[in-house]
This record gives structure tokens, C-alpha cells and sequence, in this order.
């Protein structure tokens, strides 16, 4: 009997154990201040609008269109992600400010006898986040993503390179303006 009871407490004693090491440490963590959540990244409560002025474009690239294209890729992001809503600087609770700092045209697969076959863009914009309510930045990143487009193609071929890398740039970084917390 007491060989049962003592195998019994054994087992008793795994599943009764680490409960109370969880309560404990629990109570421990309220006492201190540390939470936790389990909500995942967002953008702080008190953040409601932002503000996105246009895009400098400091890469000496030459494409005039390149700030006014980038600007609206990331405006137009902003109004269908619905978690910041958009408004000029006076009224913003946020600021987005972006600067395109280079914009880098290479090759990138050659074919028989050296001829370049694709070329890529790769564009290096640098964000800064303001929170514009606390009176503080939140964060300053530069981003860098590319796009491919078939050589000997003109200035169309081009600027479908120059789209896509904007459109993986502003996707980049809507994420980290709303989910990177």
C-alpha cells in the first residue's frame, strides 16, 4: 500500500510540480512589472494617423518620376493596409519621411561571347519613423530591394525594374512601420 501511494506522489509530483513553478514564477514576473503578450507587434494605441510627405530622391539617378512613383507605391499601401490613416503633417500623430539614397543599375546574367542578358535595380531608400504625439523618433532604416528586367530592353524594360524593387521597398516598409514593434 504504501509502495502505491509512494509511486503515486512520484507521479503526483511531475504534473502538480511544474504547475506551481508556473504560478510562482508567474505571480513573480506581475510583482516586478515584467508581461508578456501574446497580441504580436502592432502599432502603439495612441498612434492613429500618419503623415507620408513626398519622397526626396538624393541617388542622382536621373528618373524625375522615381520620388513621385515611390511616394504614391507607399501611400497607396498605407490607405489599404487601414492601420494608420493617412493626413497631412499639421494633424499627423505620425510622420514617414523617406530619402532614396542610391539606385544602382548592374548587370546580372551574361550570355555566350559576354553579352549582358538581364540587368538588375537595386534602390536603398533611408525611413525614419517619428512619433509625432511624444515628440521622438521611433526608428531610422535603410531600406534596399531590387528588381530584374531583360537587357536591350529600353527605358520601359527599366522602369518595370524600378517598379518592382519599389514595390518590394514600400511592402518592406509598411511591415516594419506596423508590424516591426
Amino acid at each position: 500500500m504504501q509502495k502505491a501511494l509512494s509511486k503515486e506522489l512520484a507521479m503526483l509530483s511531475h504534473v502538480v510540480l511544474p504547475f506551481f513553478v508556473f504560478v510562482y514564477f508567474s505571480f513573480v514576473m506581475v510583482l516586478t512589472g515584467c508581461t508578456y503578450s501574446f497580441k504580436g507587434g502592432s502599432v502603439p494605441p495612441h498612434l492613429k494617423t500618419i503623415a507620408i510627405p513626398i519622397v526626396e530622391d538624393q541617388s542622382a539617378y536621373g528618373d524625375p518620376m522615381l520620388r513621385d512613383s515611390f511616394t504614391k507605391q507607399l501611400v497607396e499601401l498605407f490607405m489599404n493596409d487601414n492601420t494608420l490613416q493617412l493626413t497631412d503633417r499639421n494633424m499627423a500623430d505620425a510622420m514617414l519621411e523617406g530619402v532614396i539614397t542610391e539606385v544602382k543599375d548592374a548587370p546580372l546574367v551574361l550570355q555566350g561571347g559576354e553579352q549582358v542578358a538581364q540587368r538588375r535595380i537595386t534602390v536603398t531608400v533611408r525611413v525614419t519613423f517619428q512619433d509625432l504625439k511624444l515628440h521622438k523618433s521611433i526608428w531610422e532604416k535603410s531600406f534596399s530591394n531590387w528588381g530584374d528586367y531583360p537587357s536591350g530592353g529600353g527605358l520601359t524594360q527599366r522602369s518595370e525594374g524600378t517598379a518592382e524593387a519599389v514595390k518590394k521597398l514600400t511592402e518592406d516598409i509598411l511591415n516594419e512601420t506596423v508590424a516591426g514593434w
